[in-house]
């Protein structure tokens, strides 16, 4: 059963991924027949504590209650930081225990650090991920989704899918009602489709030669025709086979998967600042039918083209 749960407060901490800590399992709920946590915030070194954005915490606990609880959380911090032995020993003692570790955002780094990643999937904010996998290669990286559970390890991806992440150990534990309480209470969805992917804005691949950007200009131009390699390769006064070597060699991709990307950031695009059906979109980037551009779009983003208008669309005052 999850009762008593640790927050570490660790130097150069993130205050918002800190705080979706103590939102989630710091509040009592009760008076909505929601859980009531045992919750402490504790520091390998009792007193003030350092932020990122330059104010401190006063920190009254040290690690003791840590030791036997149910929950160890960790909020993200500097990446390069050295992680405390003493921080280290107990991650490790609550692996090795039974008890849940959860991480959020760049918190990742100070579980790898002190190795309870090791032979996990894990993931933490896309723009940390690479460095993850280079930093814990025993660790498998998933850089799409908001959050992972590996055991009873559980990482968030960036920032606000802590929120995912702690509300997906409450819905493992004490069940989908204490989840969707505590989620109606921050005024958040108790689950969220997709994954973080959809966050990471794609810039179009660099050519080296001015031939292959001239072709690519070109394709970007006419993405809502069918675009085969016999046609491209014509463009470009090649032989199919070898305009599909150099285009890889050129763009790290074949031009079928350039192309789904192009039609798919187009696609976002006009979700986003069109009022235009699905339909309309899925011609005018070259999808053909919304079926197809959905499917896509669960592919690639890990949501659908409905879900990621209501995400992102612009919305016109009347």
């Amino acid at each position: 059963m999850l009762h008593s749960i640790a927050c570490l407060a660790v130097p150069q901490m993130a205050p918002f991924e800190f705080g979706v800590i103590c939102e989630v399992f710091g509040i009592d709920r009760s008076e909505h027949g929601g859980p009531v946590f045992d919750f402490h915030v504790v520091a390998a070194d009792p007193g003030t504590v350092s932020t990122k954005l330059g104010f401190d915490l006063v920190v009254h606990e040290g690690l003791d209650f840590a030791r036997t609880a149910d929950l160890v959380a960790v909020p993200a911090a500097l990446i390069d930081q050295p992680v405390d032995e003493r921080i280290a020993e107990l991650l490790r003692d609550a692996v090795a225990r039974g008890a849940w570790v959860l991480s959020v955002c760049s918190g990742a780094f100070m579980l790898g650090k002190a190795g309870v990643l090791d032979g996990r999937r894990a993931t933490t904010h896309w723009m940390y991920t690479d460095r993850l996998a280079a930093d814990f290669p025993d660790t498998e990286v998933d850089p799409d989704v908001l959050f992972v559970q590996d055991g009873k390890v559980v990482t968030g991806a960036g920032t606000a899918a802590g929120i995912d992440a702690a509300l997906h150990i409450v819905r493992t534990e004490l069940g989908a009602s204490a989840a969707n309480i505590i989620a109606r209470r921050m005024v958040v969805p108790p689950q969220r489709d997709g994954g973080q992917s959809q966050f990471i804005q794609t810039p179009v691949t660099e050519c080296r030669s001015d031939s292959f950007a001239t072709i690519t200009a070109w394709m970007l131009e006419h993405l809502d025709e069918d675009l085969t390699v016999d046609l491209l390769s014509r463009k470009a006064l090649m032989s199919p086979r070898t305009f599909a070597r150099r285009f890889r060699a050129e763009t790290g991709t074949t031009p079928n998967a350039w192309l789904n990307r192009q039609r798919l950031l187009r696609a976002q695009q006009l979700l986003e600042e069109s009022d235009l059906n699905l339909e309309e979109i899925a011609r005018e980037t070259g999808f053909g039918t919304a079926a197809v551009m959905r499917h896509h779009f669960v592919k690639v983003l890990q949501t659908t083209p409905t879900a990621y208008r209501r995400l992102f669309g612009v919305r016109v005052a009347s």
